[in-house]
């Protein structure tokens, strides 16, 4: 996974682009992929107000102090934004992502990441140990450059979008994005195991990584790459794909022009990061877009149902 851009840029720069201009060809789907059951008749599911510890102190040194933060209550919606919603809004608006315009300078930087593109996860081989690569002409039509395309998979979540351009979906909604508060807060509270993405049955409940990352995901979950929207059984709030899938933007800004995401995605393992937790957090220039950072919407204008009742949860 995408380190912060102080850890990103140097290692593009010391040679992960090596391989720019090639179009790494992503891992789809595993041998047998699960049929999804039907999208969700809800958009949106209540996420009542509480009271409940936020961070970890034993897990990654960022994701403490635990502490306790109230959080009022909110509406969230129950899946991610897709590649068919993300289409709709650049009909309807001609908007062009930043992947899609031309990057700022940056000094030193190859020539390659002078022009459009996004960073691509690609497994690593003897002739390049790097994970992450810039492609050209990565972007979300394309989300692993120009021979890749969204085509049969507009239930996907939409990925290559930077903070800026989930800002401008969310504002042409008439919606917005998360805190991290509140981001947590429904997942923590959600049902979910706080530590591991699986069911009783010890069968995955998330899109995340199985086996030894980054040289073979095993697919076990019936992905190796993004899955679409709601494939997995919902939380007790109704919502999917906190956990897994794509990590996802909130609006809790970090050092160095950064944003915090949560939620982990397809490429988190156990032996690595294991950053599927609520509690989890990381860091992503709200600048640069990836194949594995997408994002999900609250509509902080739609009123609490008549019955809500404050919840207190630790």
């Amino acid at each position: 996974m995408i380190r912060p851009g102080a850890a990103l840029l140097p290692v593009l720069l010391a040679g992960a682009l090596a391989a720019c201009g090639r179009e790494p060809a992503e891992q789809r789907t595993a041998a047998v992929t699960p049929e999804c059951p039907a999208m969700p008749k809800t958009d949106y599911a209540w996420i009542p107000g509480a009271t409940f510890t936020m961070g970890a102190d034993d897990t990654l040194p960022e994701e403490g102090p635990a502490r306790a933060v109230t959080v009022p209550g909110y509406w969230i919606a129950t899946h991610e934004v897709t590649n068919a919603e993300f289409a709709e809004f650049v009909r309807a608006t001609g908007y062009r992502t930043v992947a899609e315009q031309d990057p700022p300078p940056l000094p030193g930087a190859p020539p390659a990441m002078l022009v459009p593109g996004g960073a691509v996860f690609t497994a690593p081989t003897d002739g390049n140990p790097n994970w992450w690569r810039w492609v050209v002409g990565a972007e979300w039509r394309h989300p692993a450059g120009p021979a890749t395309n969204i085509d049969g998979r507009g239930r996907e979540p939409v990925v290559q979008v930077a903070y800026d351009d989930a800002l401008a979906f969310a504002k042409w909604k008439g919606k917005a994005l998360p805190n991290e508060a509140q981001w947590e807060l429904a997942a923590a509270t959600g049902g979910a195991d706080r530590n591991v993405p699986v069911g009783a049955d010890g069968k995955p409940r998330a899109n995340y990584y199985q086996g030894a990352f980054p040289a073979r995901d095993l697919g076990e979950d019936g992905f190796t790459s993004r899955a679409p929207v709601a494939c997995f059984p919902a939380d007790r709030h109704g919502v999917h794909d906190l956990i897994g899938n794509v990590w996802e933007w909130t609006t809790s800004s970090a050092a160095n022009d950064s944003n915090i995401i949560k939620g982990g995605s397809f490429l988190c393992a156990a032996n690595y990061c294991a950053r599927y937790r609520p509690a989890a957090r990381q860091f992503q220039e709200r600048s640069l877009g990836t194949d594995h950072i997408g994002f999900r919407l609250i509509d902080p204008a739609r009123p609490a149902p008549a019955d809500d009742q404050p919840d207190q949860r630790r």
